[in-house]
């Protein structure tokens, strides 16, 4: 099976950490619950929601290039789905050398056949135009992510959907964790 997988939130927990750096940049005021659950819809919302400013996301950025990828560390499980998988791709609006230092420090690079990163110039999720140029190089089977915006332009191009730790109606598949994968 062909796999495009989104990043954060589905293949590496990097939620704790960057739940962490909002909860300080927005001054301990909002809850880290209330936090993550904006998170999870996505990084621009969450901007909106909170009215951050410039240099409060500049703040946030120069934070998140600082962590060392044991704080963001893969799910458990997840490294015996990408074994088996016949081509996995990345589709991430996290910027290339981020994704790149963490792949590196866990070993994974040679897991991924391609990589489209945030900073490749590709419109950002849920524009499907990623999701085309993989698919139709790559014949993708599946799409797992953490969010709805990670399976809208998959279900558009007819490909099969897994939501990984979130119940939004729509996916095909859904996971709470990687050994149910093989249940």
């Amino acid at each position: 099976m062909n796999i495009l997988w989104d990043f954060d939130g589905t293949l590496f927990d990097t939620y704790p950490a960057y739940t962490d750096i909002l909860y300080e940049v927005l001054g301990g005021l909002i809850s880290k619950q209330e936090i993550l659950k904006h998170l999870k819809i996505s990084f621009t919302h969450t901007v909106k929601q909170y009215g951050l400013s410039e240099s409060q996301i500049k703040r946030i950025f120069a934070k998140e290039r600082k962590l060392h990828p044991e704080k963001t560390p893969p799910f458990p499980n997840v490294e015996n789905i990408l074994k088996i998988a016949e081509v996995n791709v990345i589709m991430t609006h996290k910027a290339r050398q981020e994704v790149m230092d963490i792949l590196e420090h866990y070993g994974w690079v040679d897991y991924f056949k391609e990589i489209v990163a945030g900073d490749d110039g590709y419109p950002r999720k849920p524009d499907p135009t990623t999701y085309i140029y993989l698919h139709n190089k790559y014949k993708l089977g599946l799409v797992i992510g953490d969010r709805e915006i990670d399976i809208m332009p998959a279900k558009t191009l007819g490909i099969k959907t897994c939501l990984f730790q979130n119940s939004t109606p729509g996916a095909d598949l859904y996971l709470n964790a990687y050994e149910d994968f093989f249940k």
